[in-house]
């Protein structure tokens, strides 16, 4: 939910971070959740909420990686 919003991934970091330009008063919410529809809970799926608004619907994910790949902090 860092990414700021835009109309296509052109432009997008490639290292995974987050995209700091565009409509930051808008963020990007991927994956659905569990009130969408099935082809909707995917990565693919992306839309924009203004950056103040809440719902139960919006959460995250907290991963961390244990393989030692170098992509985590």
């Amino acid at each position: 939910m860092a990414d700021c919003w835009n109309d296509s991934l052109a432009g997008a970091p490639v290292d995974g971070g987050a995209r700091r330009d565009g409509d930051c008063a808008r963020r990007v919410l991927r994956g659905g959740s569990w009130i969408n529809h099935p082809w909707q809970v995917r990565s693919a799926s992306w839309v924009a909420y203004r950056s103040i608004e809440r719902s139960p619907n919006f959460g995250f994910l907290v991963v961390r990686d244990l393989g030692g790949s170098g992509l985590g902090p």
